[in-house]
Formats: C-alpha cells, structure tokens, sequence
C-alpha cells in the first residue's frame, strides 16, 4: 500500500520547510494552507470566509518571527494548551492583533450572570465602523461512513466525538447568528456587520478513496489512514507519531531533534503496544531525513483493528 506524497505537503516544504520555531511553522500554516471548505458550495450557505492568498507583506513578517520570535512566544505565554483548537486559535489571534484588525478575541455573552448565550471567536474591524464576526476552526476528519453515511457526512473525528456535518450545522445555525442576539447587541458598541466561518484542516481517506467530495474544496489538505495491520503494508522507511500540538503543519526538525523517528517496524510494535491500553487513532507521518533536517513527506491516522466499525456506528448527537 502505498499514498504518495500531499500536493501541499511539497509545497510547503519548499515554501516554509526552514521554519524550525514550532509555534512560526504552525502560524504559516494557519495563513497559508488552503481552505478546508468550498465557501461557492450552497450547503454552506455564504457563510465561508477566506484569509485568501499570502501577501508578501505577510511572508516577510513570518520571516521577522522566525528570527526573532520573543514577541510571539510572550503573546502564547507560559500557558500549556491543552487543546489544539485553543492553540490555533491563540496564533490566529496574535496574527489578527499583529495586523490592527483585533477587536475581541473569545468574548462570551450573556443573557444574564449564569446564562451564556454564546462566545466571539473574533470580532475584527469592518468597513464603515461595524464589527465582522469570524468563527474559526481547525479541524480533523477520517472519511469512515459514520452512521452509515456517506459523501461529507461520512467525515468523522478521529476521537468519534463529532462529523463534519454537525459541526458545521452548530456554526451555521448558532454560532453564526450569536452577533443578532439582543444580549451581543447590548454588549457591543458596534453593529456586526458580517459574520463567516474560517475553516482550516485535514481530511484522512482510506486506500482507493480519491477526496472529491461536494463541499470541500478540492485543494484541501489531505492523508490517509488504515488499521494497524494495514499499516505492515505502507512504503516509507522512516516514520513518527506526531504530538498533538504539531498536527497543524507538515512536521518539520532540525537535525539534532530527529530523536522520534522510528523505522516503520518499530513504530508498528509501539503502536500496539499503545493501542492495548488507549484504543484511539494515532497521527503518523512519514518523513525524510538529510543535513537541513526532518520533513514530513505524507501523514495519516493508524486506527486500531475495531475503530473502523466503531466509526461506521456512530451516531452523531
């Protein structure tokens, strides 16, 4: 079995593989890599907005960041990011204050002292003095047939706690709509103006799955996945499992810090070792070591032998 190397994986490599500091690295991923949904898809209703394409301007200060990163690794702080989403969200708003558009980051509102009606991913500076309210999200789908389901509503999370389409249906139909509540209203001092969800991510297909599916845009980032066993038959010499707070990027090291790298073998043995006691998928990529480093070629989730029909019964809530 063998899944060549992602489209965007070479490219970021050849654009942004220097990078070495992790939280510069994961932020040109946040800015660069492409849209994980097709905002012209009429399931998505309009509500799909973009960073679009990479300035130069916006380059050239990833560039100033990776050189001297203080400012950004005191924006971050001391605190240990027990969730990936938090994290990416935490870069995105430190890139969004960098660029003077940050009005409010994480603002909840309340109806009253025990009653939260909902929370501001963003709220950005908009034309003619109104606000934009974005909702961000980073997110990680196997395509597994959840529930029976098909096309992207067969997108589940690897932790089987959501799909794709119900988070989208939560965003659309709730988080969107927080900025015409009365309680934001009387909150804020400005009208929201617009409102959009900005989606970045990975979608994992299974061996012979070609990733066209209606709604997403067909450049999204991808991988695959495959049990335990089927893993024995994947190509690619040199493996690691990815820590969860580099699952934004294409992995990247430096020479002297290529200590995870395993053979494909040993990665098997470790990760069955792992699966008899945590019976959840594992992200693994498949890298390349030379002078400059270690890159991730190609990534994917290894899920234990009875995940895929745990996927197949899931209900979503």
């Amino acid at each position: 079995m063998n899944h060549p190397p992602d489209p965007f994986q070479v490219q970021f490599a050849a654009r942004w593989g220097h990078l070495r500091h992790p939280h510069v690295r994961a932020l040109a991923w946040l800015l660069g890599a492409p849209d994980l949904l097709d905002a012209q898809a009429p399931p998505w209703q309009g509500k799909i907005t973009t960073l679009g394409p990479m300035l130069d301007a916006t380059a050239a200060w990833l560039e100033g960041l990776e050189r001297e990163p203080a400012v950004l690794d005191a924006a971050l702080g001391a605190r240990v990011f027990t969730r990936l989403g938090l994290y990416a969200e935490a870069l995105m708003a430190f890139y969004f204050r960098a660029q003077g558009s940050l009005v409010a980051h994480g603002l909840q509102v309340r109806a009253a002292r025990n009653d939260t009606v909902g929370e501001f991913d963003f709220l950005l500076d908009a034309a003619n003095g109104a606000l934009e309210h974005i909702e961000f999200a980073t997110k990680f789908y196997l395509h597994a047939g959840a529930g029976g389901a098909t096309g992207i509503d067969a997108l589940v999370g690897p932790n089987l706690a959501d799909t794709l389409s119900a988070k989208m249906r939560k965003i659309l139909e709730q988080q969107l709509a927080l900025g015409k509540h009365p309680a934001a209203q009387a909150l804020l001092a400005r009208p929201v103006a617009r409102a959009g969800a900005l989606v970045k991510g990975w979608l994992f297909y299974r061996a012979g799955q070609d990733g066209a599916l209606a709604g997403i845009a067909p450049a999204h980032c991808r991988g695959f996945w495959c049990t335990l066993d089927e893993f024995a038959a994947e190509q690619g010499e040199y493996w690691l499992q990815v820590p969860r707070l580099a699952w934004l990027a294409p992995y990247g090291a430096a020479p002297q810090d290529a200590d995870a790298v395993l053979a494909r073998a040993a990665l098997q043995r470790q990760l069955a070792e792992r699966f008899a006691s945590a019976p959840l998928p594992v992200l693994v990529a498949q890298v390349r070591q030379d002078a400059r480093g270690v890159c991730e070629e190609r990534r994917g989730f290894v899920v234990p032998p009875d995940w895929p029909a745990r996927a197949c019964a899931y209900r979503s809530p």
